[in-house]
Formats: C-alpha cells, sequence, structure tokens
C-alpha cells in the first residue's frame, strides 16, 4: 500500500488492485486445494496481483480506456521504489502473457486474475494455466480443465458487484 500512496495512485486504481488481489487470494487457495503438491510461489502472485497496473498511476487515460503505456511505465516505477526484477516483471507480464510461452506458472495466474475479476473469460489464456497445472501437477488435462473451470464460474457469480464497487471510486 505504500508503493501506491508514493506513486499517487488514484483511487479507481487502488480500488481495482484490491479487487484482482482478492480474486487472486481466491484463486490460489482453490488451485492449491484441488492440486496440493503443486509449487508455485503464491506471495508472488499476490504482489503481482495488487501490483500489476501500478504503472496506471503516471497513464490515468489507461483507467478507463484500452491501452499497454502503464506496463513499462509500471515495471519502472517498482524498481524505483526499490522492488526486484523478480516482483517488478508482473507489471510488464500481466498484458503480454501471450508473447513469451515460457512465463511462469505464477505471472498467468496474475493474467488470469486481472481478467477473471470481472468475470472475462479468455480461452487463450485458461488453456496456457491448464496446461502449467497439468505439467506442474502431473495430473490429467481433463481434471485441470474441470477445477480450474469451476473456480472461473464460481469467481465470477461475484463479478457485477465487484464492477460496481470499483465504480464508487473516482478515475
Amino acid at each position: 500500500m505504500r508503493i501506491l500512496l508514493k506513486v499517487s495512485a488514484p483511487p479507481r486504481l487502488v480500488a481495482h488492485l484490491i479487487l484482482v488481489h482478492d480474486v487472486a487470494c481466491e484463486l490460489i487457495r482453490r488451485i492449491k486445494d484441488a492440486f496440493p503438491n503443486l509449487e508455485f510461489e503464491s506471495s508472488d502472485v499476490l504482489f503481482g496481483a495488487a501490483t500489476h497496473d501500478i504503472g496506471k498511476a503516471v497513464h490515468g487515460e489507461e483507467l478507463s480506456a484500452p491501452g499497454s503505456l502503464h506496463e513499462l511505465r509500471g515495471y519502472q516505477l517498482l524498481i524505483e521504489q526499490g522492488i526486484g526484477e523478480s516482483r517488478a516483471r508482473f507489471a510488464l507480464t500481466h498484458g503480454s502473457w501471450q508473447c513469451d510461452p515460457n512465463l511462469s506458472l505464477e505471472d498467468i495466474l496474475v493474467a488470469l486474475a486481472d481478467n477473471c475479476w470481472k468475470s472475462k473469460r479468455v480461452p487463450e489464456l485458461e488453456a496456457l494455466v491448464i496446461k502449467r497445472l497439468t505439467n506442474q501437477s502431473h495430473e490429467p488435462e481433463w481434471q485441470c480443465y474441470s477445477v480450474l473451470d469451476e473456480v472461473l464460474q464460481d469467481l465470477a457469480a461475484d463479478a457485477d458487484s465487484r464492477l460496481a464497487w470499483q465504480a464508487t471510486f473516482p478515475v
């Protein structure tokens, strides 16, 4: 939260980051419950979810319109605040997950949380998550698909209230 204060993040951005972080918490909990032997850094996913759009503090126009200028600027802001590259990278990777097939599970979970908080389903992203879950958990692909689909459906049920809550904050 201190980082958001230091960069003068507008209230709408703070609300968005809180929502994505909360969804990431539930996403992680459900994935860990379903695949207890799966290894990934939950704290990295949560950090990424809580800071992925920090560059919108500088590129405020991207709070209400599409754009990707915030990604590089967010990475730079995090580095300037003393955050290591291993965590600052989420500002870059959350929006460009499709460009790098070697991204970690943590990276694609941040991207997934950033989409599913508002009930947006991205088949290519979900397929990538399923592939990683299958490869890393050694569970059958159908089981990984089934688990992820159920989690995303459950998260979608609260999307309208999340969107309404975010909309109460000024841009």
